[in-house]
C-alpha cells in the first residue's frame, strides 16, 4: 500500500497542494499519493485518521491551524512558540502507539520568500487577519525586530489588534510592510479584498498576500496600482511544500 499523504482544511478548490506533491512523487520516482481532504469542523480529522490507516502526514489550512492543536500528542519547538500548526507527522512509537507531532513549515516559508524584498530598514507591519497563518508571520516580522500591528473585522481587548474602522491613514502611511493573511480575495471570490483605504498605501510599501490562486489578488492589484511592491503566495506554498516533505521523510 503506497504511503499517503494530504491537506486537510474546510474549503480546498483553490489549493495546489496535491498536484505538487503528486507531480514530485511522480518525478522522484516516489511511492506516495497526496489528496485533499475538505472537513466540516476539525473534530473528523479522527475519523480521516480511521479510514485511512496508510496516512503518514498532514498539511493543514484555514481554518483548522490552531484548532487541530489539541488533537496532537506533541509540537515542535516552533509551533508550540507560534502556536499554530500546519504540518503533522504521522508515526509510531517504540510501543507501536500510532503519535501525531505538529510542525509549522509556514515560518520557513514566509520567511525565505519575503526576504529579498526587504532592505532591513523595515520598522513596522499591518497583518490584515488573526488565525494561525497571521501568527506565523508576526513571529518571523518580530524576530528581524519589525513591529507587528493586526488588523480584523471583531474587536478585541488587545491593543496590537485594530479593527478596520480603526486603521486612520497615519497607521496605513506608516507600514513598511502589510500582508494579507486572510481569505478574502481567494478562488472563486476573486473580486473581494480587505476593506482597506488603499490610495494611503505609500509607492515601495511591501505588499505580501499569502494567496497565490488567484496569482493577482483584488489586495495585490490595488497596491501595486498605488506603487507598491507586491509578491503572492506561491513562492511561499513551495517553500513550505519542500519543508513539509523533509519534515515526513526524516
Amino acid at each position: 500500500m503506497k504511503e499517503l499523504y494530504g491537506l486537510i482544511g474546510k474549503k480546498l478548490v483553490h489549493s495546489f497542494s496535491a498536484r505538487w506533491f503528486n507531480d514530485k512523487f511522480g518525478g522522484e520516482h516516489i511511492p506516495a499519493e497526496y489528496s485533499l481532504f475538505p472537513i466540516p469542523e476539525i473534530k473528523y480529522i479522527s475519523r480521516l485518521l480511521e479510514e485511512n490507516p496508510n496516512l503518514c502526514g498532514l498539511n493543514v489550512t484555514i481554518p483548522y491551524k490552531e484548532t487541530v492543536i489539541p488533537f496532537l500528542d506533541e509540537l515542535d519547538e516552533e509551533a508550540s512558540a507560534i502556536g499554530a500548526v500546519n504540518v503533522i507527522k504521522i508515526f509510531y512509537d517504540d510501543e507501536g502507539r500510532k503519535r501525531l507531532k505538529g510542525f509549522n513549515s509556514d515560518i520557513y516559508g514566509f520567511s525565505s520568500s519575503i526576504t529579498p524584498m526587504l532592505n532591513g530598514n523595515e520598522r513596522n507591519a499591518l497583518v490584515l487577519g488573526t488565525g494561525g497563518a497571521s501568527k506565523c508571520v508576526c513571529y518571523s516580522l518580530e524576530m528581524r525586530g519589525i513591529k507587528v500591528r493586526f488588523v480584523s473585522r471583531s474587536h478585541s481587548d488587545d491593543e496590537r489588534i485594530l479593527t478596520y474602522d480603526e486603521l486612520t491613514p497615519d497607521i496605513i502611511r506608516e507600514a513598511d510592510i502589510i500582508v494579507n493573511t486572510t481569505p478574502s480575495g481567494m478562488y472563486p471570490n476573486v473580486e473581494s479584498c480587505p476593506d482597506l483605504q488603499y490610495d494611503e498605501i505609500l509607492s515601495g510599501t511591501i505588499c505580501f498576500d499569502l494567496i497565490y490562486n488567484p496569482e493577482e489578488t483584488k489586495f495585490l492589484k490595488l497596491c501595486r496600482q498605488n506603487g507598491a511592491i507586491v509578491k503572492n503566495g506561491l513562492e511561499m506554498l513551495y517553500l513550505q511544500a519542500e519543508r513539509s516533505w523533509e519534515i515526513w521523510s526524516n
